[in-house]
């Protein structure tokens, strides 16, 4: 990952410093929470990688495959997410975990950099792969949308993600609580899709 001058959401010195401040302090209460492999940036990118194989021909409720364009490479480049659908639009968000948000809190993925560079992605929701325009969003009402759609959404295999992620036994509770952890230290995006 990438640090960035900011996260998409907070614009100038002053704001991105307590944006940056605001982030490292979540992820500070939240390191103890978490299991040893989950809260780094390699260990994110190994779950990843194994979630793309365990759901290479259909993705459970909540998630998907998303595909961009390598900025530098133009290479189709796969990533599995989080991905809350509301008619044509779905919410991801672009995870930090809590060594990383310590560490860098302001470091972007490069799924994040490749829609920078080109937001056209295609995203496979269960069998079906729609084409799409992602963006990071920075409109308060439509972060609202995408933080209650994202935060309070929970499925079954959310119970295991949790699992994965946060020691103890998962709850709806704690599942919520971990999806507002990632969604208020991390960027969150919307993709507007084109052919639904």
């Amino acid at each position: 990952m990438a640090e960035a001058p900011s996260n998409g959401s907070a614009s100038g010195g002053k704001a991105v410093t307590v944006c940056a401040a605001a982030i490292r302090d979540a992820a500070t209460s939240q390191a103890p929470k978490h299991r040893q492999l989950l809260q780094s940036a390699r260990g994110g990118r190994i779950l990843s990688k194994i979630m793309l194989w365990v759901f290479a021909v259909s993705t459970p409720p909540g998630h998907g495959v998303l595909t961009t364009t390598g900025r530098k490479s133009g290479k189709q480049r796969r990533n599995y997410v989080r991905a809350i659908r509301r008619q044509d639009k779905v919410y991801v968000v672009m995870l930090r975990p809590p060594t990383l948000a310590i560490e860098r809190p302001l470091a972007v993925s490069s799924w994040v950099w490749n829609i920078r560079g080109n937001p056209k992605v295609h995203l496979r929701l269960r069998r079906r792969t729609f084409a799409g325009v992602a963006r990071e969003i920075s409109d308060p009402t439509e972060l609202q949308q995408a933080r209650d759609a994202i935060c309070e959404t929970v499925h079954l295999i959310d119970f295991g993600e949790c699992r994965l992620h946060l020691r103890g036994r998962p709850s709806r509770a704690k599942i919520k609580d971990l999806h507002r952890y990632w969604f208020d230290t991390g960027i969150p995006l919307v993709i507007e899709l084109a052919d639904y």
